[in-house]
């Protein structure tokens, strides 16, 4: 039926001169092998935008198509269809209307699937035409990330009553962490991660609820979830436990650990952190991903700034040190400069808490603490592999820093961050610490303070009003009459 119909509408797109024959005939080769609808391949496969396709096809069919990021739906018509079916048949209800219930859908002539979902609804039905991707989004909006899973999940319990939130005995939250839903569920809260380019997922629980928050640019926007998961609190975070390593038994303490997980054809490394709270324990997983390591010319600098850069970083001896607030991409900037001086003349050792990415003709160490591996410790046992560059993955206490000025003096290049708010403050936290100025002059070769800037998209920016307002407002004081501001419109653009 799929195939009859992908030809049938690859038929109407090619006498629009939407597509050609054959970009046609490759379209339906793929849908062989997919079995996804035919509209969705050829916007996969770069013929034309799924909009453009759905406009000309609406016409060509007599079916209303309907943009859903432009539409608000009504609660009480999204309770209409049950979010498992809504996901199976990739269907979003629109509106309730004199007893006829509109619908988009991505396939308005698979008439089996039209005859199933009036017969689960028990009632009429109208279909709209909606993108794929378009019905997909507005099911994550107002059903909420794995709302078919936990929904998959409470069906299976309503035999024995409606639970209450966090009324889920320990014996039963055992029994579901190896339940395949709870699984599936914590692989899409990592996956809708991924894709909507977090760099952190926090699992908060409160008195009633159970909030999910992604960091994305620097700012943390609340996931949507469905409401009822504050139930399965508990199967959850253990589940996540599992993964990292950790002790499922254990509430009472903070524990820290890390795992890795394959989204698509990327690999990611997840560190999670587990926090005792009243209401129950908070994780924070920071996601770490292959794509995040940047090359030099790749980090926004300045050509100027760059120039320096790319000078210190050839330097014999001293240290050259990063400062900034925690995630402004520090330890980042620290693995381009080891990436660009890197080559077979040179030793590089690094000691890190954690190891964030691995680099291929480096050796990397992991501090533990719990066996007395230390920065401090470990810096020293370094120095017998006869390094010729070393990477201290924070300057922590007067130990360390004093170890590491030592190195820098006796002709090691070291590379390590400092916690302060700008460069010049890195000389004063140094001698606050205890090392004595003429340690820290003579040592210490540069210091770069650095924060991350969020970008308009290239695609969808367009000038903004009052320029001359605002950047008067920024301290500009001689404002050209030509200035420009810009702001997002807001794509489907995944770069930024």
């Amino acid at each position: 039926m799929a195939i009859k119909n992908g030809l049938l509408i690859g038929e109407m797109l090619v006498n629009d001169e939407v597509i050609t024959p054959e970009q046609l005939e490759m379209c339906l080769n793929e849908q062989k092998k997919s079995g996804k609808f035919i509209c969705q391949i050829i916007a996969d496969l770069g013929f034309a935008t799924e909009e453009k396709v759905l406009t000309v096809l609406s016409q060509q069919l007599k079916i209303p198509y309907v943009r859903l990021k432009d539409k608000i739906i009504a609660k009480p018509v999204a309770d209409r269809v049950p979010a498992r079916f809504a996901v199976h048949y990739k269907l979003m209800p629109l509106e309730d209307k004199d007893g006829i219930l509109s619908i988009a859908v991505t396939d308005p002539l698979d008439l089996h699937t039209l005859d199933d979902i009036k017969l689960i609804l028990s009632c009429e039905v109208r279909p709209f035409l909606g993108g794929e991707k378009d019905i997909i989004e507005a099911i994550k909006k107002y059903y909420g990330i794995g709302a078919d899973t936990i929904e998959s999940i409470m069906a299976e319990t309503a035999a024995s009553g409606e639970p209450s939130p966090g009324a889920l005995a320990a014996e039963e939250a055992e029994e579901l962490v190896e339940d395949a839903s709870i699984i599936k569920f914590v692989n899409q809260i990592i996956q809708q991660a991924y894709h909507d380019r977090a760099t952190d997922i926090h699992i908060e629980p409160y008195e009633d609820e159970l909030k999910v928050r992604y960091r994305i640019d620097g700012v943390l926007y609340e996931a949507a979830i469905p409401p009822n998961i504050k139930y399965f609190q508990s199967a959850i975070i253990s589940r996540i436990k599992i993964m990292s390593n950790l002790n499922i038994a254990e509430h009472r303490l903070p524990q820290d650990g890390r795992m890795k997980v394959k989204v698509g054809q990327e690999d990611l490394d997840l560190r999670v952190s587990i926090l005792p709270t009243p209401y129950g324990e908070s994780v924070g997983i920071r996601l770490l991903f292959a794509k995040m390591l940047y090359s030099l010319e790749e980090l926004g600098l300045a050509d100027f700034d760059l120039k320096i850069l790319n000078e210190m970083i050839k330097k014999p001896h001293g240290i050259i040190l990063l400062t900034g607030p925690t995630g402004s991409g520090k330890t980042t900037t620290l693995y381009a400069c080891l990436s660009k001086i890197n080559n077979r003349e040179l030793k590089i050792l690094t000691i890190e808490d954690p190891i964030e990415y691995h680099l291929k003709g480096i050796t990397q160490i992991q501090v533990h603490t719990k066996v007395d591996l230390t920065f401090a410790n470990g810096l020293r046992s370094m120095l017998r592999h006869d390094p010729d560059v070393m990477m201290v993955g924070e300057i922590r206490d007067v130990e360390t820093a004093e170890i590491a000025i030592r190195v820098a003096l006796t002709g090691h290049l070291v590379f390590s961050t400092l916690h302060t708010n700008d460069a010049a403050g890195a000389t004063t936290r140094l001698l606050d610490m205890g090392i004595e100025p003429f340690l820290v002059a003579s040592s210490v070769e540069c210091v770069i303070a650095q924060r991350l800037v969020r970008l308009i998209c290239p695609k969808c920016k367009r000038p903004g009003k009052d320029a001359k307002v605002i950047l008067q407002e920024l301290g500009m004081k001689d404002v050209p009459k030509d200035a420009e501001i810009y702001e997002g419109k807001g794509c489907e653009c995944e770069l930024y």
